[in-house]
């Protein structure tokens, strides 16, 4: 009898650890799929903001290109050039702020050509 006595108190605190064990795993995955939500939330929000700065920049470059007659270059050079983004950046922008029907060519500046003389 002192036997079973044991065995059904060693049993039962196994089976206490292991639920406590339980709830803390329900718990961290609990916290975890919260973390997550905010992780996702955020860079949900922050894709948004981009966006929005982007079509804000972009619709600039189209009225620097189309109103102010300016090559795509030269607006870049006006917005503090190459350093703070390319050619290919500001075309990326103007395009993107503009709806497919409306985006017109991209005029941008040519490199003079060099002619070597032949001596």
């Amino acid at each position: 009898m002192a036997d079973q006595t044991a065995r059904q108190r060693a049993r039962r605190t196994a089976l206490d650890a292991q639920a406590r064990m339980r709830a803390r795993r329900v718990e961290q995955e609990r916290r975890r799929d919260a973390l997550g939500v905010v992780v996702v939330s955020a860079l949900a929000e922050r894709d948004a903001v981009v966006t929005a700065c982007e079509a804000r920049a972009g619709a600039a470059l189209v009225q620097m290109t189309e109103q102010e007659r300016l090559t795509l270059a030269e607006a870049v050079e006006w917005c503090g050039g190459a350093d703070l983004f390319t050619v290919r950046e500001a075309a990326r922008l103007r395009q993107a702020a503009q709806p497919a029907a409306v985006a017109g060519p991209v005029r941008v500046a040519r490199a003079p050509r060099v002619v070597a003389s032949a001596n």
